[in-house]
């Protein structure tokens, strides 16, 4: 279910500034404006909040993904600092998957011969053509893209 809450506010309040008032870690996606109106002193907006709302973030790094997966990347939470995201709507911005994750998920592509070469897929959104040397036993990744490779058992004279 949901209440309605009366807020005050000023003509240059970002609307993510309103909705964050009740809470450090209000979600503004579960809210909605129904009306805005202004009084002779400050304008009032009427909000809908969604019940149990109010809740702090957990999200990590991507939706798959909750810690770094690298020694110098930084944490999501404290990368999306400082003036340059003041005024931003967190909520509203991309947040894809991590690569690292998906390029797992891949299957290794098994290989005949001793080297394999790894273009990305090709065109445009590939990368420059690499070869590797695959002598030693197990799989090995793809130094741009991760994408890894393996050779097929076969029997030796």
């Amino acid at each position: 279910m949901s209440s309605i809450s009366r807020t005050f506010i000023s003509k240059q309040t970002p609307i993510n500034q309103i909705l964050k008032q009740k809470s450090t870690h209000y979600q503004p996606s579960t809210s909605t404006v129904l009306s805005c109106r202004s009084n002779s002193t400050e304008p009032l907006c009427i909000i809908r909040v969604q019940k149990g709302s109010f809740h702090p973030q957990t999200s990590g790094q991507s939706p798959n993904r909750v810690t770094t997966w690298s020694k110098n990347q930084g944490v999501r939470s404290e990368a999306m600092k400082g003036p340059r995201f003041e005024q931003t709507a967190m909520d509203l911005q991309p947040f894809p998957l991590a690569a690292i994750d998906l390029i797992h998920q891949q299957p290794i592509s098994m290989v005949s011969g001793r080297v394999a070469s790894c273009d990305g897929g090709g065109g445009a959104l590939g990368h420059p053509r690499i070869f590797i040397n695959l002598d030693k036993p197990g799989y090995h990744p793809c130094s741009y893209c991760g994408l890894r490779f393996e050779q097929e058992a076969h029997d030796h004279h």
